[in-house]
């Protein structure tokens, strides 16, 4: 009984051995990590720290990097052309003369006593092996190479290396032979010292140079990028320096016409939209601000003194010059809303679907009744003073009399479509509209029709009119002129500024001129 549990132990032994390391078969999060994992993770926190550099250092770096590369790829290629031209100059060298003895040889002139001034060893050699003449100080007796060595070299045509040490020379030759006649053969060797002499002499100096090359390459790149970065730097101080406060500050521009100039031109020009974003929200909100504490003063004004003097109120007076002020409200809340949404659109209509104007134009102005006469027409009737009521092609006149939407004249030629948004498009026409019928006696006319590539929309009223000088004001925000500075009468100044955002985003313009009498607003939008 009690040789159980060793069998049970081994075979607990056995499973632990055979089981994969790190838990892998129990989803264990213990386990070792793997070679590729740590290579991994150890090649990220060196990019990590690489990224974690200055722009400055890792143009320098790779800069440095590329020049050192260059270096020793030049310095390579400059050692083995130079040893290959040093080579080819002795083997030239060393044929020349060989070749003069052969000639000497064959033609019977060859000296007891050879030279050769350019220190070449020569050895001439008779078909018995027996060496008959050499230069001053080689050797007499043994030959530089026997008789195999020989004819191998005769048949490679070609110089070889040879040590000279055997032959007491303390140098490596290089060795040329050539066959004369009546079995003659001639060997020609140079020491290869002087070209390993320039080599090595050759290298220490670019051993030497390199490093100091590159380090000054290094150091003319640290400064190059330095001044190159150096108009970024300001950049950066420059915008540092700017704050939600500051008015009008913009970033340095640097002289020299390059990229960063660009820059700098291009943040500027942001800055200066911004700055007239803001100004302009600010004053949007100042203005808005301004107008609303009018109506909800005088909501709590009545609401005060109704609840102050219950028993002498009129109830409903009360009542009706809350709900005035609350329809001021509700219609300065609905201007604001139009604004922002202008604005967050940036410029460009909320849809892009056809827009039929000659149907959208009456269906709009239908509710006004007879205080409104519209026009329609293909073509504009030169015949038909611009400003004359009620006459021409295409008159649709509102009231009850002339039914709902009914249509005078000659039929259109063709639909007037432009490519906006319905509502938007109808809502200047309302604004247009509501804005003349303040200061006119006679009905409003409103006029429609195709001008070349444009739909112009004219709206024409008998009013007063506004100076020329301030044609052009009156489309901005929260501006009344002092005609219209009644808050019961007028508006808050929005209408005109919502007609000239729509009639922009849909890739128009809109502008007022003196109708004689009164005043003519005209919209014109592109074609579809």
């Amino acid at each position: 009984m009690a040789a159980d549990p060793a069998p049970r132990n081994h075979r607990d032994l056995r499973d632990v051995q055979e089981r994969p390391a790190g838990g892998a078969g129990t989803g264990s999060r213990t386990g070792a990590v793997s070679p590729t994992d740590a290579v991994a993770h150890g090649g990220g926190r060196a990019v990590g720290r690489w990224r974690r550099k200055s722009l400055r250092f890792r143009l320098t770096a790779v800069a440095s990097a590329v020049l050192a590369v260059a270096l020793v790829v030049s310095a390579y290629v400059m050692i083995t052309v130079l040893g290959n031209a040093l080579l080819t100059t002795i083997d030239e060298s060393i044929y020349q003369r060989a070749r003069e003895t052969v000639s000497l040889a064959d033609a019977g002139r060859l000296p007891d006593e050879m030279t050769s001034p350019d220190g070449t060893l020569l050895q001439v050699i008779d078909g018995a092996g027996r060496i008959t003449h050499t230069t001053t100080g080689t050797d007499r007796l043994v030959p530089l190479l026997d008789a195999g060595e020989r004819a191998a070299a005769i048949d490679g045509g070609e110089a070889r290396f040879l040590d000279g040490k055997p032959y007491g020379i303390p140098h490596m030759l290089r060795v040329r032979v050539l066959s004369a006649d009546r079995g003659q053969t001639v060997i020609a060797a140079r020491p290869f010292s002087e070209v390993q002499t320039s080599i090595s002499t050759a290298g220490h100096v670019l051993i030497v140079g390199t490093p100091l090359l590159l380090v000054l390459l290094a150091g003319a790149s640290w400064v190059i990028i330095g001044g190159t970065l150096r108009p970024i730097a300001a950049l950066r101080r420059g915008a540092d320096e700017i704050t939600d406060t500051a008015r009008s500050r913009r970033l340095p521009v640097p002289e020299a016409r390059d990229e960063v100039h660009s820059l700098a031109t291009t943040l500027n020009a942001m800055l200066a939209r911004l700055e007239k974003a803001g100004i302009r929200q600010r004053a949007l909100v100042s203005d808005a601000a301004h107008e609303l504490r009018s109506p909800l003063a005088s909501i709590r004004l009545q609401l005060e003194v109704a609840l102050g003097h219950p028993e002498g109120q009129d109830w409903r007076d009360t009542a009706e010059g809350v709900l005035e002020d609350t329809m001021r409200l509700s219609r300065l809340a609905e201007d604001l809303l139009s604004l922002a949404r202008l604005d967050e659109r940036g410029g460009t209509p909320a849809r892009g679907e056809p827009v039929e104007l000659d149907q959208l134009v009456p269906q709009t102005v239908e509710r006004y009744g007879e205080a409104v006469t519209v026009r329609i027409a293909g073509q504009p009737d030169a015949d038909r003073p611009d400003n004359a009521p009620g006459s021409g092609p295409g008159v649709i006149t509102g009231g009850p009399e002339s039914g709902s939407g009914a249509v005078t004249g000659e039929p259109e030629d063709r639909p007037i479509r432009v490519t906006g948004d319905a509502l938007d498009l109808g809502r200047v026409l309302v604004n247009l509209v509501d804005n003349a019928l303040r200061h006119t006696s006679a009905p409003v006319v409103v006029e429609l029709r195709a001008e070349g590539a444009d739909a112009v929309l004219t709206v024409t009223d008998d009013g007063p009119g506004i100076p020329e000088a301030d044609r052009e004001r009156v489309f901005d925000r929260f501006t009344r002129l002092d005609s219209a500075r009644s808050r019961d009468e007028g508006g808050a100044g929005l209408g005109l500024a919502i007609v000239r955002e729509t009639v922009n985003a849909h890739g128009g313009a809109v502008h007022l001129e003196d109708a004689s009498p009164g005043l003519r607003a005209v919209v014109r939008l592109p074609l579809s």
